[in-house]
């Protein structure tokens, strides 16, 4: 699964990008801030995440700028909250490309997706000392729960508090408009990218 934004692509992982990818989330302060991401992160930790089965509802997209050579600059995707049953999202962004607003317009294009894929609502949490991605979760039309919890983390080698939230994915007309627009060939075609048919 592939969608254009704005200013970024969002697409799969090959095994090419591992270098790239490594490059772009080896970084500590990045990796600590995420569930899932050892630390420190190595290029075999990039092929492990490359090479692990997908489900097609619950998409990984690396995040990349098409104008820049396609450079990695983050990834997001959803993926199963045990605890619930409820797709959750995750994000990330390298420390150069932060501040830019990249995170909200990735997140924004992995909402859509999760919206062509027939998810209706969505469960995300951040690290209680990572406001920042709290802001982007507000942004993007999550609203905190009142829940604080524990999120499990391979980079701090235990669990760190968290903060919890949730969107219900409405299916209005604006929504359908940004998906024919982020899904549309000549989104593909003015990123210098062929879309799949």
């Amino acid at each position: 699964m592939f969608i254009r934004t704005d200013r970024l692509f969002l697409r799969p992982a090959w095994a090419e990008d591992a270098d790239g990818l490594t490059r772009a989330i080896a970084h500590e302060s990045v990796a600590c801030m995420l569930a899932r991401v050892p630390w420190p992160y190595e290029r075999s930790d990039a092929l492990a995440w490359i090479g692990a089965p997908r489900d097609a509802l619950l998409p990984s997209l690396l995040v990349t700028l098409p104008g820049e050579a396609g450079a990695i600059i983050g990834g997001c995707g959803l993926h199963r909250d045990d605890a619930e049953g409820v797709a959750q999202v995750g994000y990330w962004i390298t420390p150069a490309a932060q501040g830019r607003g990249f995170a909200r317009e990735a997140l924004g294009g992995l909402l859509a997706i999760a919206r062509m894929v027939g998810h209706r609502r969505l469960a995300a949490r951040h690290m209680a000392d990572n406001p920042a991605s709290g802001r982007v979760l507000l942004a993007a039309g999550f609203r905190p729960t009142g829940r604080l919890s524990t999120c499990a983390s391979l980079a701090r080698g235990g669990a760190a508090p968290a903060v919890d939230y949730e969107a219900e994915l409405a299916d209005d007309e604006a929504s359908a408009a940004m998906r024919r627009s982020w899904s549309a060939p000549e989104a593909y075609a003015a990123a210098g990218i062929i879309a799949a048919a």
